[in-house]
């Protein structure tokens, strides 16, 4: 029997100074003990997270990637994930890339610009320093 890992993406799409980040697709598939890369383009950026979250929990910090480092970075959650700056026709993107994915591995997983781990969005966009348009757009979603 062929198990599928349910993974959702989602980026904060951000209109910070002309910045923009989204995911690539709008679904991804994996099977079991495959591997399956998540990916958001990006306009400009310094540094950007991926953040894991399950049903019914609040987002869970994955990884910080910074632009300077240009290679994969090791997830402190998971070893199994890791992260890199990637170029595509002429478009900018970060990829999360898990290896060997297993059912527990079905979340929804975003990628931002700004820290936004919280569990309270009302807060997250009050406390923003920023003009921007903050919100959830085109999530990967897919199904077992």
């Amino acid at each position: 029997m062929v198990l599928h890992s349910v993974i959702l993406l989602s980026a904060f799409a951000y209109a910070t100074y002309g910045n923009e980040i989204k995911p690539t697709k709008t679904e991804e598939f994996a099977d079991e003990d495959s591997s399956v890369k998540l990916s958001c383009s990006y306009s400009s950026a310094y540094a950007l997270h991926w953040y894991r979250q399950y049903p019914g929990s609040a987002p869970e910090f994955i990884v910080l990637i910074s632009d300077g480092a240009k290679e994969a970075q090791e997830s402190n959650v998971d070893s199994r994930f890791t992260t890199k700056f990637t170029t595509v026709d002429k478009q900018n993107h970060v990829d999360l890339e898990i290896s060997s994915a297993s059912i527990s591995d079905s979340a929804l997983y975003y990628c931002a610009m700004e820290p936004t781990v919280t569990g309270n969005t009302r807060t997250l966009y009050k406390n923003l320093t920023h003009s921007m348009t903050s919100h959830i757009s085109n999530p990967y979603i897919c199904y077992s």
